[in-house]
Formats: C-alpha cells, structure tokens, sequence
C-alpha cells in the first residue's frame, strides 16, 4: 500500500510541476510558452561552400487566441523570447546534417525587418538528423504578434548532396506578459 501512495504523490507531483512549467501567473504577470512547427526542403545539387536559401510558407501566429487563453493580450505583452529550436531530418531516411557545415535562421512579418532567430555555425560532422541550433537573445514579440510570420533558412554545405532533404523546424517562444486587468 505504500508504495501506491508514493506512486500516486509522484504522478500528482509531476503534474503539478508541468503545468507550472508551462503557464505561471503571478502577481499580475503571465508566462508561457507558445509553439510552432515548419518544413523547408534543401534542394539536391546544392552547391559546396555556396550559401542556399530557402523560405517557409507563411506561418499562422494564431497569437490572439494563445494571449486570450493566458489571460493577456498584445497590448500587455512585455517580450516574446525564442527559447528553444531545433531541426530534425523527415527526409530522407537515415540522412544527417553532416552534409552542412552553417545554417542560420531569420524571421521576418509584414512591415518588420527581418532579423537573426537562430544559428549553428562550424556544425560538427557527428551531429546525427536532429539538431538544436543556438537562439538569438532578441525579443520577437513583434514578429509573434503579427497574424503570420515566415522564416528564411540560409545554408551553407561542406558536402554535395545528392537527394532533397526535408528538415522540419521545431520552436518555442516564451511569452512574458501582464494579465488583463492588471496595471
């Protein structure tokens, strides 16, 4: 019987601890994290050392309605920072980023210039078909804010590859916000 117990408090531990992970409220302020999900294909026949780039089609925000179930809204929104990306490999089979040497990561929305989000310079060979590339320190709330944003990835190979090769970017922003009703 007591090994259920301690079962049961982990389980309701463990829950607790994600949900204040994912959505803290305190003292009039909110923080939570919103993500998003992309693919860009690398052409086949790119070329050595030569940059390649590529656009994602435009991504949804769907802002409104994630600041609306956090109790906030655009005009409380403190910073929106990029926490955490990375790239994965869907295409083809057993394909690794070691035909990469750079890639760089920007984002652009309607009226805004676009900036650096990520980077991974000098890749290591060894890095296998998921990567988490490093985040730029920049607030992107008003790039967040916008109905819909688009990323541009910029690669350059230190190999010739002979295939396309798909690569679905993962994101996550954290929001910093004030809640509705509060100064």
């Amino acid at each position: 019987m007591k090994t259920q117990a301690m079962k049961q408090f982990f389980v309701v531990l463990l829950i607790a601890s994600t949900s204040l992970l994912t959505s803290c409220k305190k003292g009039g302020f909110t923080q939570f994290d919103m993500d998003y999900e992309a693919s860009v294909v690398i052409q086949n026949g790119t070329g050595v050392s030569v940059p390649f780039t590529v656009l994602t089609p435009d991504i949804e925000s769907n802002s409104e309605s994630e600041f609306e179930v956090n109790d906030t809204r655009k005009d409380k929104i403190e910073e929106i920072r990029l926490t955490k990306m990375r790239l994965e490999i869907t295409s083809p089979p057993g394909m690794e980023f070691d035909f990469l040497k750079d890639i760089e990561l920007f984002i652009s929305a309607d009226g805004l210039d676009e900036i650096l989000l990520a980077y991974i310079y000098d890749m290591d060979n060894s890095v296998g078909s998921s990567i988490n590339v490093t985040c730029s320190e920049s607030d992107f709330q008003e790039y967040i804010k916008k109905d819909k944003f688009k990323l541009r990835v910029r690669t350059v190979s230190d190999e010739y590859n002979l295939s396309d090769v798909e690569i679905k970017i993962f994101s996550t922003f954290n929001v910093d916000a004030k809640l509705i009703g509060k100064a």
